[in-house]
């Protein structure tokens, strides 16, 4: 078994030494142990990360490669390591700067894969904060995704932890749209293409990834725009599938209901504290980002980048 670790990253030296630190102390108990070929794809165009790379070839336990694509977005940068791992490679797993790895996570997803015979394997992605979260963050569980029993069939994967059987991108269609390289939202493009091909997506609840929340992100002014940006791209992405106009208008008309639910309700969260007046307001914004991507506006989250 040959395979990719693709680490996609953008001005984040500490994560990435963080996230390469990690990667270096995996172990294999459930398969034999694969030939692991770390792809870095530095999307900086002043290619920040070149020359730590460089300096950890000679010593790192796996192998480790360094590419650099200057153009601005993320898909460009996973499409770079989709082509690097077509090559040879029976699989690539994708993996973020910000991100760090449980020793046993990739014996998971291929231990996964190979008893579901899985195209798709996908984990959790669980927070740790860099500084201690506020009580209302705690108590509103913001942070925290959604997990299923091993062997759940998904609709959608993220790309934060995922492997994906390299036999997919025979398929030329099945690369990251550019359209979404800097507002977010490439992977449920991406994955949605794939279940329409009939692929199945598998859950792995033991591949787990831990995910570094810096200060800048446990702010509710962040949590409500990552709302109106989620609502937004599942909305472009419906739009792009080209679904039959009557269920476009029913995504409008339910982004329409959550914003008029959460007006409805907005002065008796105020009352009733900080966790419900939020999530009164993401409700709101997830409400307005689907009307907003129907109409074809775009936002763009990624301009911006949090952490280092």
């Amino acid at each position: 078994m040959k395979v990719a670790i693709g680490v996609l990253t953008y001005k984040r030296p500490d994560g990435l030494k963080r996230l390469l630190a990690g990667l270096e102390l995996l172990t294999f108990d459930k398969v034999s142990t694969p030939d692991v070929h770390v792809l870095v794809i530095d999307n900086d165009p002043e290619a920040s990360a070149q020359e730590d790379c460089i300096q950890r070839q000679g010593s790192y336990r796996w192998k480790l490669g360094y590419s650099h694509e200057p153009r601005r977005g993320i898909s460009h940068a996973r499409n770079r390591a989709l082509d690097l791992s077509m090559e040879g490679y029976d699989g690539i797993a994708f993996i973020d700067d910000d991100e760090e790895p449980a020793p046993d996570w990739l014996d998971q997803l291929l231990f996964v894969q190979q008893e579901y015979g899985a195209d798709v394997v996908t984990g959790p992605v669980l927070p740790r904060m860099v500084e201690p979260a506020p009580a209302w963050s705690k108590k509103g569980r913001f942070y925290e995704r959604s997990r299923h029993p091993t062997g759940f069939r998904m609709e959608l994967a993220r790309t934060g932890n995922v492997l994906i059987r390299t036999s997919l991108l025979e398929n030329p269609a099945n690369r990251f749209d550019p359209r979404y390289g800097l507002s977010g939202g490439e992977d449920t493009h991406f994955f949605l293409r794939v279940r329409q091909q009939g692929h199945e997506i598998i859950w792995a609840d033991e591949a787990v990834v831990y995910e570094w929340v810096p200060a800048s992100r446990i702010k509710p002014g962040w949590l409500l725009q990552r709302a109106y940006r989620s609502g937004n791209t599942y909305a472009l992405c419906e739009r792009d599938f080209r679904l039959p106009a009557h269920l476009l208008l029913l995504r409008a008309v339910k982004g329409v209901m959550r914003i008029g639910w959460g007006m409805l309700l907005l002065l008796p969260s105020v009352l009733l504290g900080p966790v419900r007046l939020i999530r009164c307001l993401q409700q709101i914004c997830i409400g307005a980002g689907m009307v907003m991507g129907l109409a074809g506006s775009r936002y763009e989250e990624y301009e911006e980048t949090h952490g280092v």
